[in-house]
């Protein structure tokens, strides 16, 4: 774990083997359970058959709400199954986070789309520049773009919630 950061935002570095949402899902619970005001989204991985183990959802933390992120592109596709739809809910339950005063905003990760310039990139910072923390997950392959889109002021994780719940301590405190 590296904590030299200047900006309050902090990212889990993951390898392709690293199963990550069940780590920020634990750490998202348990500072729900300690009573901080959680916002953004967090991944759900649902197969919906054997022969397609790769669908997913978001949750909302705000709201508990779930929605679709994959859309069903038919046998065979291989394009992107990112639901741009999707995308644009998600964005919005971030922004509804911050309007309503969340502590802590979660993004379930800084992916693809965010390193070429999209996705939930401007979510991210918008909470950092009003002040409020963001954790989320970056792969390894990503963190060239990461470290560019923070300019390298940020805490670089393991892939503990032990790592999440004492980067989130260490913060200075917020009124």
């Amino acid at each position: 774990m590296t904590t030299d950061q200047s900006l309050p935002i902090a990212a889990i570095v993951y390898r392709p083997t690293d199963h990550i949402e069940p780590v920020l899902l634990e750490a998202a619970r348990a500072l729900a359970g300690e009573g901080v005001r959680l916002g953004g989204i967090l991944q759900h991985d649902i197969p919906t058959t054997i022969t397609d183990p790769c669908g997913m959802e978001l949750e909302d933390l705000a709201t508990g709400e779930r929605f679709p992120l994959s859309q069903d592109l038919g046998s065979g596709s291989e394009a992107c199954r990112l639901d741009p739809d999707a995308l644009a809910h998600a964005a919005m339950a971030v922004r509804a986070a911050l309007e309503r005063g969340t502590e802590l905003v979660f993004i379930n990760k800084f992916g693809a789309q965010e390193a070429g310039g999209s996705g939930l990139r401007a979510e991210m910072a918008m909470a950092v520049t009003s002040g409020v923390p963001v954790i989320t997950a970056v792969g390894e392959r990503f963190l060239d773009a990461w470290r560019h889109f923070t300019g390298g002021s940020t805490a670089l994780l393991d892939p503990k919630v032990d790592d999440i719940l004492t980067w989130w301590h260490g913060l200075p405190a917020r009124n």
